[in-house]
């Protein structure tokens, strides 16, 4: 990896984009310290001090300018909820599906339909996080005329505020190293690292028994990182033979390669995917706060509900797992096609070794998928599950997303490796006129 950056750097053009990168993740970490008017930081960071809530997560995602009230404290979770939605929309109105099969003009369009369903879905959000902030007397106006015009204000640069995170993330890709909006969110990951790091020495500090500890869960850490390269780069190759064909004087085909399916095809999607459906009650709570003595059958089953979807419940751990796994066969399934593969393989006269063309080859393929998502959709659940579990027997590490977290470090690191390579290659590739 470090080799992979030191090679690029020596390349004048992808010095620049590294630069350019550099330079907007600056940008952003410069706006994650803007403050909005009429929030009380205070309050905002006691808000905020539970490693297992909802809102905890969000703050992790911007870098923790959400405790700190500032101008980018959603982040570019509106837009990742956007990209699901009109993702998932693709596949089930023929409109939008059509627009995905016109090529880049189909995708312009289907960004353009993204951008607004994140400017929406900003304004939604933006509204939570001002009632909830109100209601907790974060704001220091609420009444009357001023109390209205700090709403908007609030409202308002919370919601500029996702829009330029998007936009910047536009530039990375335009005209940086790409990936844009995972360099942004790991940009914003990253930056807790330092204090995360701080918070367990202090830990340590105060409770001498933690001494043990700490270094058992770092090396438990590490252990995971490993354990996530080694998923990311497994692959279960299916072999294909081509047929030879022989046309005049020429002979075509008669060559052997294998079609990869990698374990963790879906990268860190399932768990975005899972974590959207289990943040629905923490978001319906930021409107409905649960009353601290409910009475009644309603409010008893509304907070036992909250209570269901809370970070703390060990049911909770169980059905993230099980969504987990159920977004994974669904994405996979979304994204790979048995029937498609098969008839593609006919077409070109290839064929798996020992398989008949057609149905069976489809079916063929349908079960080493299966198992291959079987497997790295436990490998993610076991992932994401951990470090809750972890928090629920030692709520004082304050590590429950540590395992999402860190997934989707190494995933960004891997594929910005991945993406500096090939354009390396390219720009070393000797042409056919040389």
């Amino acid at each position: 990896m470090f080799s992979t950056f030191r090679n690029a750097w020596k390349v004048p053009e992808l010095r620049k984009k590294i630069l350019y990168t550099l330079l907007i993740i600056l940008i952003f970490r410069i706006g994650c310290h803007i403050p909005v008017p009429f929030l009380d930081t205070t309050v905002l960071s006691s808000m905020i001090t539970d490693g297992g809530s909802f809102l905890s997560y969000m703050d992790i995602l911007s870098g923790g300018a959400l405790s700190k009230g500032t101008l980018f404290a959603l982040a570019i979770q509106p837009y990742i909820n956007a990209s699901i939605i009109v993702q998932l929309l693709t596949y089930a109105l023929p409109p939008l599906e059509n627009l995905q099969k016109e090529g880049e003009e189909g995708r312009k369009k289907l960004n353009t339909i993204t951008m607004f369903v994140t400017l929406g879905i900003s304004l939604v959000m933006s509204y939570a996080y001002y009632v909830t902030q109100r209601n907790n007397g974060a704001v220091k106006y609420t009444e009357g005329a001023s109390g209205v015009f700090a709403a908007i204000v609030i409202i308002a640069a919370f919601t500029a505020g996702s829009c330029v995170v998007v936009w910047l993330g536009n530039r990375i890709n335009d005209n940086g190293i790409g990936n844009g909006i995972s360099m942004i969110l790991f940009a914003g990951i990253v930056s807790r690292g330092p204090s995360s790091v701080l918070a367990m020495f202090e830990l340590v500090k105060s409770d001498q028994k933690y001494i043990l500890i700490v270094p058992v869960v770092l090396i438990v850490f590490v252990l995971m990182i490993a354990f996530i390269v080694f998923m990311n780069e497994s692959e279960r190759r299916i072999p294909i033979q081509y047929a030879k064909r022989v046309v005049g004087r020429k002979q075509y085909g008669g060559q052997n390669t294998h079609i990869p399916i990698k374990i963790a095809m879906s990268g860190v999607m399932p768990i975005i995917f899972a974590m959207s459906i289990m943040s629905l009650p923490a978001t319906l709570e930021m409107f409905i706060p649960v009353k601290d003595n409910p009475e009644g059958f309603w409010q008893k089953f509304y907070a036992g509900f909250i209570h269901f979807f809370s970070y703390q419940s060990g049911w909770y751990a169980i059905l993230y797992f099980i969504l987990i796994i159920a977004f994974n066969y669904f994405y996979v399934a979304m994204q790979y096609n048995p029937i498609e593969i098969a008839n593609n393989l006919r077409q070109n006269n290839g064929a798996i070794p020992g398989i008949r063309p057609g149905k069976p080859t489809s079916d063929y393929i349908q079960r080493v998928l299966s198992k291959i998502t079987l497997i790295g959709a436990v490998s993610l659940g076991i992932i994401a599950i951990f470090p809750i579990l972890t928090n629920m027997a030692m709520p004082q590490l304050n590590i429950a997303m540590g395992g999402t977290s860190i997934l989707i470090i190494v995933s960004v690191v891997l594929e910005t490796v991945r993406t500096l390579e090939s354009q390396m290659m390219m720009r070393h590739h000797k042409g056919f006129l040389e």
